[in-house]
C-alpha cells in the first residue's frame, strides 16, 4: 500500500462528498452576488480579528466580539449567507474529522 495513493483516493472522495459539493455550490453562488460575498468578507476579517486578538492576549476583545457577532446576525437573515455558512461549516466539521482520525492514527510517534 502506498500512503500517497492513499491520500490521493481520500482526496478524490472529499472532493465527491455531499459536504464538498454543497459547500462548492454556496461558494459559487456567493460568487454571483458581489455585494453579499463583500459583506461575507467583512465578517470574516472580523472574525479573524476577534480570533487573533483573543489568542494573543488570551481574552475576549468584547468590542471586536460584538462586532463580529453583529455582522453575523445580519448575514444569516438573507438565505444565500445561510447556505454558505451552514455549507462551511458541514465541510470543516467534515475535515476535522479527517484530521482527528489521522492525527489519532499517529499519536504514537507525534508524543
Amino acid at each position: 500500500m502506498n500512503v500517497y495513493d492513499t491520500a490521493n483516493r481520500l482526496a478524490t472522495e472529499i472532493k465527491q462528498s455531499e459536504e464538498y459539493m454543497n459547500y462548492k455550490m454556496a461558494r459559487e453562488a456567493l460568487a454571483l452576488n458581489p455585494d453579499l460575498k463583500k459583506k461575507i468578507g467583512e465578517f470574516e476579517m472580523a472574525r479573524y480579528d476577534a480570533q487573533l486578538t483573543q489568542m494573543q492576549t488570551g481574552k475576549e476583545d468584547e468590542e471586536k466580539s460584538n462586532k463580529m457577532k453583529t455582522l453575523y446576525a445580519e448575514l444569516i437573515q438573507i438565505e444565500d449567507a445561510k447556505k454558505y455558512f451552514d455549507a462551511e461549516m458541514k465541510f470543516n466539521i467534515v475535515l476535522a474529522d479527517v484530521n482527528k482520525i489521522i492525527g489519532e492514527a499517529v499519536r504514537d510517534v507525534m508524543q
